[in-house]
């Protein structure tokens, strides 16, 4: 028999459900994602570490697990809201095992009006929550006076390689620096896919370290908390553009792209999180489905201010930022994912401009 839980928000907001993973405790700051499918990649993403997921569609786990869709080695969430969890698991190749024995030692509940705990997010804002099984009321509001903000908080060290590893043909045409602060499996596969042969490296390597073997360019990964808490990347990063050698960002990465530029980042009321958010590229006048994770933004004022930056992608439901390109030096970033795990392929051109900059820079 299952046990009873509850969700507590900061501002006091309580839902109530059963447990359907571990008996226990979980903090963290709680957000949503309205993607229909897509789920294991969600919750393996290093880029919600610290984070509660709130599921917006209705039923979570009908197709189970495949070890080859993990977008990391581990479930990155900090726990699970859902309304229906299915502990049976269907798809035509069959699973390689229910979402139940793959989230067992997180804490998961189930049976929450899910509907109106987004709507409560998305009217009063991204906070931190607590999700328990075994807290009293006045227990659980404690843990959430002793817990940190998201604004200001530092995770991508908690994601990152502590070694570097290399993907891809050693004899590929060509060879990235890639800084670690929470990559995801799939964007690694699609720089492999375009010719890439792919040096990952820990979060903290200084820029003298990442140039060393002479790469053809660099690239920044997403990855957790907040870019403006994380200062020794921001320099790493100058230093990388200062070196003008291609240069592209995704999501976080993007982020230190633009803090490198003088540009500022704030943080979001609640964020971006599904696979089918409108992005305009101003380039083409094309749009653009895309698959975004992200709480923190660039500040549009800034980028139409600089005067070494152009906006290049805008969304298209809030108008802010989800493209910059440097107008001095051969980089560019998105605020989205186009490496389309889970989402849309409509952006993985993104990957083919990589690759054509540093086609330019390499002598014929």
């Amino acid at each position: 028999m299952s046990s009873k839980a509850f969700v507590l928000l900061a501002d006091g907001t309580l839902f109530e459900g059963v447990s359907v993973g571990i008996d226990g405790t979980s903090v963290g700051e709680i957000c949503f994602n309205t993607g229909m499918t897509g789920y294991q990649e969600i919750f393996t993403d290093p880029s919600y570490k610290g984070q509660i997921m709130v599921t917006a569609t209705a039923h979570i786990g009908n197709y189970g697990v495949e070890s080859d869709e993990n977008e990391s080695a581990d479930v990155q969430i900090a726990g699970l809201v859902c309304r229906n969890f299915s502990e049976l698991a269907s798809r035509v190749r069959g699973a390689h095992q229910s979402l139940k024995t793959f989230m067992s030692g997180s804490v998961v509940i189930a049976e929450v009006d899910t509907r109106a705990l987004v709507q409560h997010i998305r009217d009063f804002g991204a906070q931190n929550a607590v999700v328990t099984t075994e807290l009293t009321l006045e227990e659980a509001q404690q843990r959430l006076v002793d817990a940190p903000d998201m604004e200001g908080l530092e995770l991508c060290s908690q994601v990152s390689t502590t070694e570097p590893y290399t993907v891809g043909d050693r004899n590929a045409a060509f060879h990235v620096a890639a800084l670690d602060l929470g990559v995801k499996r799939n964007i690694l596969r699609n720089l492999v896919r375009v010719g890439c042969r792919v040096t990952v490296y820990p979060y903290n390597t200084t820029f003298d370290v990442l140039s060393a073997d002479a790469p053809d360019g660099f690239f920044l990964s997403n990855g957790p908390g907040d870019p403006a808490a994380s200062p020794q990347v921001i320099e790493t990063v100058r230093q990388i553009l200062e070196s003008g050698k291609p240069t592209f960002g995704i999501c976080l990465g993007h982020q230190m792209i633009a803090l490198a530029s003088g540009l500022t980042t704030y943080k979001m009321h609640n964020g971006h999180r599904g696979i089918n958010h409108p992005v305009k590229n101003l380039a083409t006048g094309k749009g653009e489905i895309t698959s975004q994770n992200h709480g923190f933004a660039v500040s549009m004022q800034d980028v139409e201010s600089a005067s070494n930056v152009t906006l290049t992608h805008v969304h298209l439901n809030d108008g802010t930022v989800a493209g910059i390109r440097r107008t001095d030096v051969p980089a560019f970033s998105v605020q989205y994912h186009p490496e389309a795990s889970p989402g849309p392929h409509d952006a993985q051109y993104l990957f083919d401009e990589f690759v054509a900059l540093m086609s330019a820079k390499i002598p014929a």
